[in-house]
């Protein structure tokens, strides 16, 4: 293995982020006992020790903190994302503008095949799917040049001969280049993301980092994968999102079993239930059970949401 290969995150060590008055957010107590415990020094085990709560309640606290804006997200790849920096694309571009590009078609396809670097990265700048096609087949063109190919080239059918490659479509850093090319075919969306966790989906369709059009395509693959997910996957996308998914799966109804886990818990997130209280799926049995929330309890604006929700059962409208 190489070096890179070893190579792990550092630990999480959150802080809180400049100029937040946490008085002015709606945490519950246990919230606010954990966001007066981060220094910026100390990881997720050492406040679970320090607080003396379970490693799991400090992660769901500090996924709220993140949620308001308080604390930053950890500055870690995710799968999607690439554990090292690639060379500067413009040193391969500058070599295929000066030496390449004016070589007729046929014979760049042909030293495709056989080249070495210099010249293997600047091919993978060529507009022709063809010789993407040739280069994919030279044995030394490696995840550096596929990386390069998911980024800048810019038809749908050469995108699709890189990622007909397992191995290759399986690196986290041309997935994340591909999702972020606008030629980015929706079948070859499917194929990548169509099979991930409701979660992952919903990341993809609230993300900047991907074209319009991308986000446009994982809703609707959302909005399937949601139809046919098992409850605890549909409450799990509801609740860590705080609801906001909710505006991506407008009319799709849910599921007694999905119904039952969500009136199966305890809500301290006012964001989540005003997106509940605004969700027309909303089943009339959860619509109770946040009812008798103490967060609902103390709150008269989200008690009158709930009970104007046409689906709100009679007698809790009094």
């Amino acid at each position: 293995m190489t070096k890179r290969d070893h190579a792990q995150p550092a630990p999480w060590k959150p802080s809180l982020n400049p100029g937040v008055d946490l008085r002015s957010l709606p945490l519950t107590p246990e919230e606010g006992f954990i966001a007066s415990r981060l220094d910026g020094l100390t990881d997720l085990h050492g406040i679970s020790v320090g607080t003396g709560l379970s490693p799991e309640r400090v992660e769901e606290a500090l996924e709220r903190l993140v949620t308001l804006g308080a604390v930053s997200p950890p500055e870690v790849p995710d799968e999607d994302e690439p554990v090292a920096a690639d060379e500067p694309a413009g040193v391969h571009r500058e070599v295929y503008q000066s030496s390449l590009r004016q070589l007729p078609p046929e014979e760049r396809a042909t030293r495709a095949k056989l080249a070495d670097e210099p010249e293997l990265s600047a091919l993978c700048f060529d507009p022709l799917p063809a010789v993407i096609h040739a280069l994919i087949d030279n044995p030394r063109f490696g995840l550096p040049q596929a990386r390069l190919v998911a980024s800048h080239h810019r038809t749908p059918a050469g995108l699709e001969a890189l990622a007909a490659r397992a191995a290759i479509a399986a690196d986290a850093g041309v997935r994340r280049a591909l999702l972020r090319n606008p030629q980015l075919s929706i079948a070859l969306l499917r194929r990548l993301h169509g099979g991930r966790r409701l979660l992952e989906q919903h990341k993809l369709v609230v993300s900047r980092d991907v074209p319009e059009q991308t986000r446009r395509a994982a809703r609707e693959l959302l909005r399937a994968r949601f139809s046919t997910a098992e409850g605890e996957e549909r409450v799990e996308v509801i609740v860590k999102t705080e609801g906001r998914c909710l505006t991506s799966l407008a009319g799709l109804p849910v599921d007694g079993k999905t119904a039952a886990l969500l009136c199966g818990r305890i809500y301290s997130s006012t964001l989540l239930v005003q997106n509940i209280s605004r969700w027309a799926a909303c089943p009339p049995a959860l619509i109770s059970h946040l009812l008798k929330q103490e967060l609902v309890r103390r709150s008269p604006a989200l008690k009158l949401a709930l009970q104007r929700h046409p689906n709100a059962p009679a007698d809790s409208r009094r």
